[in-house]
């Protein structure tokens, strides 16, 4: 069961708001993990950005929560970068604010947090970390380039079975200014609404 307030964001996901063009982006990691599924074979995702710090992580999370929405067994999501920095205290204040309860786990230049969508399912953990690190699959996952600096510095990622380029406009542009809050929830929605739609096109 999910918490309410998840819920309520999630009756906002308008996928007719998703264009043709856009569509067709999102294809490639329809047929992905359809192919798995069909298959009844474990499903990684291993979504990725330059720092792992904004774009990454909402994908991560809204990722796995549509896999538990849909009831699609075996989805393992992840997130990572091509470098570590740390999760943008934004991010979680914005995933908080739809409904995820949040809690940090450990403090510090690179905190980890806890994420979760319902009260009976594993948290998400969420901390900024390589693409390769220990904490994510080595081998048998797709890699979902979530931003276009980070998919065209890392020509080759080692392990990936599957490159699929799905990039976001970077919220961090808000940075500072008094659409911080409402962009990042932009991000976020438009994010949380594309996951959606791909977990909501996969046949069981």
């Amino acid at each position: 069961m999910f918490y309410p307030e998840i819920d309520n964001t999630i009756s906002l996901f308008d996928f007719k708001q998703i264009s043709e063009d856009r569509k067709s982006v999102l294809q490639p990691l329809i047929d992905f993990i359809q192919k798995k599924a069909d298959r009844k074979l474990q499903i990684r995702l291993n979504l990725i950005c330059t720092h792992n710090s904004r774009r990454s992580h909402f994908s991560q999370v809204w990722a796995q929560t549509a896999a538990a929405y849909y009831e699609l067994k075996n989805v393992s999501c992840y997130s990572g970068g091509t470098e570590a920095t740390a999760l943008f205290p934004m991010v979680a204040e914005t995933l908080q604010y739809s409904g995820f309860k949040v809690k940090t786990i450990s403090e510090g230049t690179n905190p980890v947090y806890s994420i979760k969508f319902s009260s009976n399912e594993l948290p998400i953990i969420g901390f900024s970390k390589t693409y390769n690190d220990d904490f994510n699959p080595e081998t048998e996952f797709a890699a979902i380039m979530t931003c276009s600096h980070a998919d065209g510095e890392c020509p080759f990622i080692s392990g990936a079975e599957k490159r699929i380029p799905i990039t976001f406009e970077d919220p961090k542009v808000s940075d500072g200014t008094t659409k911080q809050k409402e962009i990042y929830l932009e991000r976020s929605l438009q994010i949380g609404t594309e996951m959606f739609y791909v977990f909501s096109e996969i046949k069981q």
